[in-house]
């Protein structure tokens, strides 16, 4: 991404500000667009820094059974592409937002028959093929990121390209195998921050932090141009804690939050708002205590002895 995209990264701005950042993903139109909305006001007062919205996809390869139901559920109530869009400009949040999808949503955006912004804005192309056309949408509609977990770094060039021509991040996944000149092409064109894969496998609230999880914090130490939060299995204060403690600059949470809306959504949007505000305040704390203990005084070296 180019410099001038990194200078004006409203992502990296929250991160470094709010450090060490809660990033929360919820999947948008589970169970309708109407509780998302209610759910990402809810994350953004309970402290979330930066709010991930999932538009759902059919076949979701990254996601464990807890976010592929959430899909589901969001597909089964009929949110489409144009839904989201319309749920993102209507949404007023102190954090970013960024949308999490597969890379063919983001291509049949541009060769469909869709209408988008109005009938009479001719800014959207209703059948030219590519990622211009969604990249633009998402732009107009306020979003500042996308995630993309099915993008090869190799086959980024032409959405790299759109999102710096329109000013948003482009946010890459680096898995605990991610190393050598992969690693380095991921590192040269991510912007925002780079999302380090907590473990091999697919989302999912776990019981414990992987070892890989410090491996790859450390082994992407020496790039320090970018923010690195850390995703896939985090679902407590305790990991929150200990992921910053190991060196992030942030924590991704996904899975515990959708376990929340699967509870509690029936109950009306209320019950689930609520409960997503206390574990965004509970994930917020762990974090910032994982901050304090890096730099508590145990952290220290002593000083020489005259």
């Amino acid at each position: 991404m180019s410099d001038d995209a990194a200078v004006e990264s409203e992502i990296e701005t929250a991160i470094r500000d709010n450090h060490p950042a809660l990033i929360t993903y919820v999947c948008a139109g589970d169970p309708s667009l109407e509780a998302t909305a209610a759910y990402v006001e809810a994350l953004d007062r309970g402290g979330a820094d930066l709010i991930e919205l999932g538009l759902p996809f059919s076949e979701p390869i990254a996601e464990g059974p807890t976010i592929q139901a959430s899909i589901d559920r969001a597909l089964e109530a009929g949110t489409t592409t144009q839904g989201f869009f319309e749920l993102v400009d209507e949404l007023e949040t102190d954090a970013p937002l960024l949308v999490m999808t597969y890379y063919n949503m983001i291509l049949q955006y541009g060769t469909n028959e869709t209408p988008h912004a109005s009938e009479t804005d001719t800014a959207f192309s209703r059948t030219t093929p590519g990622v211009e056309p969604f990249v633009e949408r998402a732009a107009d509609a306020g979003l500042s990121g996308i995630i993309v977990p099915d993008l090869p770094a190799e086959e980024a060039d032409p959405l790299c390209d759109a999102c710096d021509q329109y000013g948003l991040d482009l946010v890459f996944i680096v898995a605990p195998t991610t190393e050598g000149e992969r690693l380095e092409r991921i590192m040269s064109q991510v912007s925002g921050f780079a999302y380090v894969q907590a473990r091999l496998g697919t989302t999912g609230a776990r019981g414990d932090v992987s070892n890989a999880t410090h491996d790859s914090l450390a082994r992407l130490a020496e790039y320090d141009g970018v923010p690195k939060a850390v995703g896939f299995g985090v679902s407590e204060g305790d990991h929150a804690a200990e992921i910053v403690d190991a060196g992030a600059d942030g924590v991704i949470v996904g899975s515990a939050l959708v376990d929340i809306v699967a509870e509690h959504g029936s109950d009306g949007d209320a019950p689930a708002a609520d409960a997503l505000k206390a574990k965004a305040r509970e994930l917020k704390a762990g974090a910032i205590r994982g901050a304090d203990e890096t730099t508590s005084p145990k952290d220290t070296p002593e000083p020489e002895q005259p």
